[in-house]
Formats: structure tokens, sequence, C-alpha cells
């Protein structure tokens, strides 16, 4: 893959159809003007990019030619913590290297960037330039694809259910594109923000609405800032991932029984799903590298936990077309991706007005707010998105 004015970026992928498709992920091939592709074999394809969904961190590629091997996929879902895997690849630039193990765990929440996908956790080794390439069972099925590292031969290595990867794979085959149904709420789980818990007695797990984003399905239900959502259709939901589940579950349209509790009070609401608007946004956007398997976590200190923010302004509203009545807060201008503030869902845009209870006027107030924030319980955040009131919890 050739990215303008690059290096040639290296990595794997497999294909998975007798007509040629390739199944990657969207960081290997992002920002290429040009696409080449070699087999086992020594042959070499250009390929042409299908479609590709950053969300997933997904692509599908096509190449044209003969008696192409195609990859048999397995079912992740079937998959037992403790059985033997193996991955296929190009690490750090050597082809078609082969590295076994484990499968380490399944399910694992990352909750990069706000999104809460699962991952295989695997001790098979898995280097930069693995990106994209096949995890198989001992029976050399594809049950993954490998995607992330934690630094380099460490043991921990994560790779995308290939479940999930078929149904990603069939809905860019089949429109180009990836629909999800949607909510448009923010959220945050009681077992995973503590200092949220005192705030609802008498609710023992469940997840809080942070924020209903305006003109969502959400907005036109009953649901409201606040509300702990304990059971979607009788399930009980105690993490943001379980939520998220549950809904990527649904169809669009259709009508979820949401079990809520609200100052004291337990009530059943109905809600609509929607179509998540990502089908508006073009993938394929990120900088090469920036989620490159072996991706390192930047260094952050209490005062700088990934995020850079600068004084609101009316030059800097205006630039960054934010429109607010109030006056006072900091705007966050950059977010350094798997950092504290992206796992905290803080977007570039947001207006913080208080930290950890200190009113936020400017940089230098939360600068001070930042450098007494405790390291292990985090710092309450409240910070205005898109004309709503919402609160992040940031842990430096």
């Amino acid at each position: 893959m050739v990215p303008p004015n690059d290096e040639p970026n290296v990595g794997s992928g497999f294909i998975f159809s007798e007509e040629g498709h390739i199944l990657t992920n969207n960081h290997v091939v992002a920002g290429a003007t040009e696409m080449k592709v070699k087999l086992r074999d020594g042959r070499r394809f250009d390929a042409e990019l299908v479609g590709a969904d950053e969300r997933s961190d997904l692509a599908v590629l096509k190449i044209e030619g003969k008696d192409l091997p195609v990859a048999e996929l397995g079912d992740s879902d079937a998959l037992k913590v403790g059985e033997l895997a193996f991955a296929i690849g190009t690490p750090m630039e050597l082809p078609y290297t082969f590295t076994f193990g484990v499968v380490s765990a399944k399910g694992r929440n990352l909750a990069l960037g706000g999104h809460y996908d699962e991952f295989i956790q695997t001790d098979t080794s898995i280097n930069p330039g693995n990106s994209g390439g096949p995890l198989c069972d001992i029976d050399g099925r594809v049950i993954g694809i490998n995607t992330l590292i934690s630094g380099i031969n460490k043991g921990v290595g994560f790779a995308i259910p290939i479940n999930t990867a078929k149904n990603i794979a069939e809905q860019l085959l089949a429109k180009g594109r990836v629909s999800r149904p949607w909510l448009g709420i923010s959220i945050a789980g009681l077992e995973e923000a503590r200092q949220l818990r005192d705030l609802y007695p008498g609710v023992e797990r469940g997840v809080v609405v942070r924020g209903i984003e305006p003109g969502a399905p959400a907005q036109s239900s009953d649901l409201a800032t606040g509300d702990v959502i304990t059971r979607v259709d009788g399930r009980e939901v105690s993490l943001a991932s379980d939520l998220q589940r549950e809904i990527l579950g649904k169809k669009i349209g259709q009508v979820v029984q949401l079990e809520v509790w609200r100052k004291g009070q337990t009530m059943q609401l109905d809600v609509r799903t929607g179509e998540h608007p990502d089908k508006f946004l073009r993938a394929s956007t990120r900088p090469r590298g920036s989620s490159e398997s072996g991706s390192s976590k930047p260094a952050e200190t209490p005062a700088s936990p990934g995020l850079t923010v600068e004084d609101a302004t009316p030059d800097l509203l205006k630039k960054m077309k934010i429109t607010r009545k109030d006056a006072g807060g900091v705007v966050v201008t950059a977010v350094v991706p798997y950092s504290a503030a992206a796992v905290a869902g803080l977007e570039p845009g947001d207006v913080i007005t208080e930290a950890g209870g200190r009113k936020i006027s400017g940089k230098s107030d939360f600068d001070e707010a930042m450098k007494s924030a405790d390291g292990d319980r985090g710092i309450l955040i409240l910070l205005e998105r898109a004309d709503q009131r919402t609160f992040a919890i940031l842990k430096p």
C-alpha cells in the first residue's frame, strides 16, 4: 500500500472469497493511493478498495486472478479460552511468518476512542506488520483478524472476531458502507465509573445516560439524561459495552424496551432504534500508523492526559464553529488516539466548563484542576457538546 508522500505501508490480509475479496485492517490501507498484493506463490496483483469501515477498523479489497487460495472461516462465537491459535503475517516486514500461542480471553473490551468494541486476546506473537492478517484455530480456520498489540513482544495481542468481520464484510460488499442501529446516547456503566455510585443509592448496577444527542432516536422517547438503564428487553446490562452489544444486536427501526431507574423509581420505556449517522462519514481519514499494531500509548501526565485545550475565546469558538451562550471554559482542540482523554470519550470541539468541582474559566484553571486529579479515581468533567450538556470521567 502506498500512501501519498510516504513510504509504502506493509500489512497483512487474507482472501476470503473465490472472487478475490481480501479482508484486512482499515488502518493498513487508510490514505493509500495505490495498493498492491503479493501472494505466497509469488503472484502480484493490483488491488482496489471495495469498502472500508473506520469504526471497526476493517477494509475489503479485491484482486482479479484465477485459482486464488481462499481461507476457510471459522466460528469465533464457538471459540474457547485456552484453545491453540496461530497467526500468519508480515511482522517487521518479514513475509509469511507463522507464530502460535493460545486464546487468552474473549470479549475483551478496550473502549478505544469511546467505542466498546470486543476483541479476542491472544499471547500469539504479533508485531507491527501483522495487522490485517489471520488468527487461526488449530484446524487452520480463520477465527480473527490481528489488529492491535500492547507494546512489542509483550505477549498480549488483540484480534477482531471473525464473526464480527464477516458481518462488516457482507455489508461493505453489498452497499459499500456499514449500517448500525443507534439510540444516540452517551453512557457510562456504574461499575466502570465508581464516582457515580454515590449519586444513585440503591442501584447496584446499570448504565447511566450521560447525554442524549440532538436529533437522535432517544430524543423522541421519554429517556432522560441521568437515567440508569438496567435492562434491555429483559436482559440485564451492567457495563457500557453490555448496552452497546444489546443495541447492536437489534434491527434498525426496532422498538426496544428499556428498564430504567429514575429518582428512586423503576419504569419501562420504549425506544425505537435509528441508523447510526456513520454512513455519512468517509472512512480511511486517519493518518497512517495512528492505529497500527504496536502503536504505543502516549506518555501522559496528570496535567496532560492526551488532550490539548485552549481558552474558549470568541475567535476560537468562531473558528471551530461552536455556538454557545455562556462565557468561560476551555475548548478541546485535539485528542491523542488511545489516550486517557480518548478512552473517556472526549472529542475536539468539546467545551469543558467544570473539572473536579472547580469552575473552569480558562486554561490555567483546567491545568490546576488536572494537577490535583486523583490518578486512581479520575476526575469528573462537565462539558458542552453540540448544544447538550454532559459529563466525562477522565483518568489521568
